[in-house]
């Protein structure tokens, strides 16, 4: 019997694959990722079909967040809007293609779900406000929502991303919940004294009594 190839070694013209331990925390990672990855994905689509709402895509974010707490990265909120929520009637849209006979023309559902996804996948090229996952205090206000009063959402604090600027990120609303409108003024606050404290190093010689020049300027005079 030919030995097996091991993990992480070239097959014949293959590349050579990053193999993580399976005990690894990496692995582990990776394993959680694509199981929430899974669950995401239905949920987002029953919550669709029964909803179609709002509240529904507040849910499917709520839904986002990470189990054992924390926030999300920028990039995890990309990979969150780009490979799940833009993919969600993915599976659908392959069914419907498998079923269509060769020759014949789009069902009104296959049709209606590519441009469901054409437009969502403009408006996160252009610009996607998405409540912001990225923010402690946000985050934290967000566990609270009990995921059917949609004023509640209106309180917390939304940010626009987009796939043409994936670094980019845009307060779109600073949110109105008390707490958080607190945190933004404490913020300006702290802004305002640091621009002020700058200020005064870039022109200490303002700050000095004109007494202390006085010798210099009679010297030069008498000169």
């Amino acid at each position: 019997m030919a030995p097996s190839k091991t993990a992480g070694t070239k097959g014949n013209g293959g590349k050579k694959e990053k193999v993580f331990h399976p005990q690894s925390r990496k692995a582990g990672q990776l394993v959680r990722t694509q199981l929430r990855k899974g669950k995401l994905v239905d949920l987002a689509r029953e919550r669709s079909k029964k909803q179609g709402t709002q509240v529904s895509i507040y849910s499917f974010f709520f839904h986002a967040l990470p189990p054992e707490g924390g926030v999300l990265s920028l990039e995890e909120l990309h990979f969150v809007v780009r490979d799940i929520w833009l993919a969600r009637h993915d599976g659908e849209i392959d069914a419907e293609k498998a079923a269509r006979r060769k020759g014949r023309p789009k069902s009104a559902k296959e049709m209606k779900l590519e441009e469901q996804k054409l437009r969502e996948t403009e408006l996160y090229r252009t610009g996607m406000e998405v409540i912001d996952l990225t923010h402690p205090l946000n985050v934290e206000l967000f566990r609270k929502w009990d995921q059917g009063e949609a004023a509640y959402i209106q309180q917390l604090r939304f940010v626009r991303i987009s796939s043409a600027s994936p670094d980019t990120v845009i307060v779109s609303r600073i949110g109105q919940h008390p707490l958080l409108k607190r945190e933004e003024e404490r913020r300006k606050q702290a802004t305002s004294e640091e621009a002020q404290e700058m200020d005064t190093d870039e022109a200490p010689l303002l700050l000095e009594p004109t007494s202390r020049f006085s010798s210099t300027i009679q010297t030069m005079d008498s000169a």
